[in-house]
């Protein structure tokens, strides 16, 4: 499959030959940023099986938290879309942005003035060095995707997102679409 070359606000789908990795298997990857130096993204569909609130019980009020990637797992970050309200918010592409002031977003949640479809938390993230994702897609092990959702992303639902890229791409990927996670499972 021919793909496209990585830039910041595409997406990496991982190909079905992704299997036993817990962190990438059937993920859908947002990159927030790509250079030369290396690339930072996030898995937009792996939830957690613990919200915002269990690390920020402060908040008091719960937000999904999703598996950012496998990198520094300990620090929480997160997405958004309205940087008028969060200052200091790194642009992705396409009306979608990446951290900012953090006292503003908790000021945002305890005022109910934010919800789940204007951001997206996550614990960790996913990166590459300079060459290794550029190895990865040599591999066969991604595929590069315009993000068409733009800043609707955040909305997606994350259950099937990966299911739905993998019937957008047609093809030999449709019967991948309705394969179980597991192949022993078949």
């Amino acid at each position: 499959m021919i793909s496209l070359k990585p830039q910041k606000g595409y997406l990496l789908i991982a190909e079905p030959s992704i299997v036993g990795d817990l962190s990438f298997n059937r993920s859908v990857v947002l990159l927030a940023d790509h250079t030369a130096e290396g690339t930072i993204g996030f898995i937009m569909n792996k939830v957690l099986d613990f919200t915002l609130l269990d690390i920020v019980p402060e908040l008091k009020k719960n937000f999904t938290l999703y598996n950012g990637g496998p990198v520094e797992q300990d620090n929480l970050y997160f997405i958004h879309k309205i940087p008028n309200l969060i200052p200091d918010s790194i642009e992705i592409a396409n009306g979608i942005y990446w951290g900012g002031n953090f006292e503003a977003v908790k000021a945002l949640i305890e005022r109910n003035e934010i919800t789940e479809k204007q951001i997206r938390f996550f614990l960790g993230y996913s990166g590459w060095d300079a060459q290794q994702l550029e190895e990865e897609l040599n591999a066969n092990s991604w595929i590069v995707s315009e993000n068409i959702d733009q800043k609707e992303i955040i909305e997606r639902n994350y259950s099937t997102f990966w299911k739905d890229k993998m019937e957008e791409l047609g093809g030999e990927y449709l019967l991948w679409s309705n394969a179980p996670e597991n192949p022993s499972y078949n």
